[in-house]
């Protein structure tokens, strides 16, 4: 029987039936007929010589969903996700975002259209304040063009007032005017998350937010996700499985480059296929 839910923005997902399920393909039965993809995937591959990372990825990413991509090592996150940011052209297939094709362009040019990603490794200026680091980010969006010389658009003084308001909302206000090298692992990780999302994203790709993190660091992450996802689409690379269940509507699996399994996380928690290879259960 085909199972249908509604996600925590009160838009229905796709059912999966089981056999459907377990070959990664979604129905239709109780989607959205009228619902356009924000990020649309079709038949993406990307190689590296002779290896094939992604290898005919066909994916759909809706409003206001958190979705969630994991897979063991070697699966192709990490490939997927430098791919739809525009770190690297995939070899073949198209990428569309908000219905245009996307396909091979540069991340300063996603980031106008809207797409925003953070890295797995902390990319933040250390040597600048915390408050600095957030009003660069903001800044880019109010630019007349790519360059950082470019004309704003908005008195900075508007901007500096939006940037303190994020930082009291994800905590890092009482560190606003210290230099963001001095700050704990987990609050560098928040601050570039800050910096994605004061820069107003449609789409935000998340890439390992708690790698490396303690179990307190973790916890204040989730919640931070868990904050965020009223409102934008989140695409999110996790490794640490707990946060991926708290957080998820959907959850894509992937496993030698291919997509395993796509579902909520019952089903995912559920799918033998999944517990076999990403797991290392043996299927029933």
């Amino acid at each position: 029987m085909a199972r249908c839910g509604v996600s925590r923005h009160g838009r229905w997902y796709v059912p999966l039936q089981e056999k459907e399920f377990q070959l990664g393909i979604e129905t239709e039965s109780c989607m959205d007929r009228n619902a356009l993809p924000i990020l649309e995937v079709r038949d993406l591959v990307k190689r590296f010589g002779g290896l094939v990372a992604i290898n005919g990825v066909n994916l759909a990413f809706y409003q206001g969903e958190f979705h969630s991509v994991i897979g063991p090592n070697g699966a192709g996150k990490t490939t997927l996700f430098n791919s739809l940011a525009g770190m690297f052209p995939p070899t073949s297939g198209e990428i569309f975002f908000n219905n245009k094709n996307v396909t091979g362009m540069r991340p300063f040019e996603l980031f106008r259209l809207r797409m925003v990603r953070t890295f797995q490794i902390s990319s933040i200026f250390s040597g600048l304040t915390v408050l600095k680091n957030v009003e660069i980010a903001a800044q880019g969006r109010h630019r007349t063009s790519n360059s950082p010389w470019g004309r704003l658009t908005t008195p900075r003084r508007k901007i500096t007032e939006k940037c303190v308001s994020y930082l009291e909302r994800f905590g890092l206000a009482p560190m606003m005017n210290q230099p963001a090298g001095l700050l704990a692992y987990g609050d560098k990780r928040r601050l570039e998350i800050t910096m994605g999302v004061v820069s107003e994203p449609e789409l935000l790709l998340i890439d390992e937010p708690t790698a490396g993190m303690s179990p307190e660091e973790t916890m204040q992450t989730v919640a931070l996700l868990k904050e965020l996802s009223g409102g934008m689409t989140i695409l999110l690379v996790e490794h640490d499985m707990g946060v991926v269940m708290e957080v998820s509507d959907r959850i894509t699996v992937l496993n030698q480059g291919r997509v395993l399994a796509i579902g909520t996380p019952r089903d995912i928690r559920q799918n033998q296929d999944v517990r076999s290879v990403y797991l290392g259960e043996q299927a029933g």
